[in-house]
């Protein structure tokens, strides 16, 4: 199989869909890759690195999309991209359409095979795919929390861990999945004083055995939520609903009642976010200030570590990526139920039925649409 893999074009992104030792163990089972030029060069990964590996390096993206059988991004693909998509060219790339009815739309009309690394499931339940990036974004998110409490960045003017006689301050992290797991280790880390909220309450016995003192665990209802969240210097959202939106578990009322200078990180921004004044921001301008409080929503977070995420993420996709490329996309998907989840739009339909609820489009039947490949 040719595999592409373009460089990223949204705003401050600079991972990369293959890392060269991902191109070498593709190209040594006998398929082609190409490169767009520079296109790991936010990794450190220079062109001859690629070469080396056994790719070919080719100077346009629109190469990419009129060449190969399969193009492997990072992120979901800007307008510009997913135009060049053509008829049953396999896209695999996160996607996040709940949200984003432009780019499902886009997708439909390229009639390409689209498979989100969100929603690829593993035998365990999880996902696996998300998950190196959920804890890329749930570290970085008590780091940016920790930043932006400081008064030049708006915050409230105090340090995330205290010092000896004065208090720490106090993190609620909604969800405690791995996103959440990850900034409570961060912020634990820190010092901070912490208090993890979620609904599963199997979940909230791990945390509980895994952090012991260390952390409060919560169960989440409208009203723990608010009295967290009032008090909190920092909030970060992590909540998730595998292929839709977030639920908006802080209200504009709940907002107004939060202390001035508290600082909401909300991960959950690919999915629209789950407070309700979210919008989704970048890193060159990655915060917006709501009745006081300061909002990051940085959609890609892990971007700004793009070559610790790069490598995480490479050691999740690649055994998905062979399969694919070894097998052909409709045996790839009858074989693997997991990675059958991940499919979402095919061939002009939305397959995914979270997707379809959100946007209160057509759906059809993932097994129906595989037949029709």
């Amino acid at each position: 199989m040719l595999i592409g893999v373009p460089k990223e074009i949204k705003s401050n992104e600079f991972r990369v869909g293959l890392t060269p030792d991902s191109v070498r163990e593709l190209c040594t089972s006998g398929h082609q890759v190409i490169i767009e030029t520079h296109a790991g060069e936010g990794i450190g990964e220079d062109d001859e690195a690629y070469r080396t590996a056994g790719a070919e390096i080719v100077s346009e993206a629109s190469e990419i999309f009129s060449r190969a059988e399969m193009v492997v991004k990072v992120k979901e693909p800007q307008q510009k991209e997913y135009k060049q998509l053509r008829a049953d060219q396999i896209l695999f790339t996160y996607l996040h359409l709940s949200p984003d009815p432009e780019q499902t739309e886009g997708l439909m009309q390229s009639k390409c095979i689209a498979v989100a690394y969100e929603t690829v499931t593993s035998r365990q339940g999880t996902l696996p795919l998300l998950a190196p990036m959920s804890e890329v974004a749930g570290r970085m998110a008590t780091q940016v929390g920790a930043y932006h409490l400081q008064k030049n960045s708006h915050g409230e003017g105090m340090l995330l861990g205290g010092v000896p006689g004065v208090a720490p301050s106090k993190v609620a992290i909604l969800g405690g999945g791995v996103a959440g797991t990850n900034a409570a280790k961060i912020a634990i880390g820190m010092g901070a004083d912490v208090t993890i909220l979620d609904r599963n309450i199997e979940r909230l016995r791990y945390l509980a055995d895994i952090f012991g003192t260390q952390a409060h665990t919560v169960y989440s209802t409208t009203q723990s939520v608010e009295d967290y969240v009032v008090d909190a210097d920092v909030v970060i959202g992590t909540v998730l609903i595998p292929g839709s939106n977030a639920p908006k578990l802080v209200t504009k009322t709940l907002l107004s009642k939060m202390k001035k200078g508290a600082v909401i990180v909300d991960v959950a921004i690919d999915q629209g976010g789950c407070t309700e004044t979210s919008r989704a921001t970048t890193h060159q301008e990655p915060t917006y200030i709501v009745d006081d409080v300061v909002h990051y929503c940085v959609a890609n977070m892990p971007g700004g570590v793009p070559k610790t995420s790069t490598y995480a993420l490479n050691n999740a996709t690649l055994p998905f990526v062979l399969a694919i490329a070894n097998k052909g996309i409709k045996q790839a998907l009858q074989d693997d139920e997991h990675l059958r989840n991940g499919l979402n739009v095919c061939q002009g339909n939305i397959v995914y039925q979270a997707v379809a609820e959100a946007q209160n489009l057509p759906y059809i039947r993932v097994h129906d649409a595989i037949a029709r490949l």
